[in-house]
């Protein structure tokens, strides 16, 4: 089971606040703002800023 549409729809990136968005693996949730990635364990996304890692698109 991946992460509920209803949640996504809910998450904000907690440093900026804006929207979010789903990987296509499903395995973590970028911030395109931020340029933060979340992860996602067992289908729960872990919406800390000290568990993100920065990436480039």
């Amino acid at each position: 089971m991946a992460v509920r549409p209803e949640l996504m729809e809910i998450l904000a990136c907690p440093k900026c606040k804006r929207p979010v968005a789903l990987t296509e693996d499903g395995q973590s949730i970028t911030c395109d703002a931020c340029k933060l990635r979340y992860p996602v364990r067992d289908d729960i996304p872990v919406m800390l800023i000290d568990e993100a890692e920065s990436f480039a698109e």
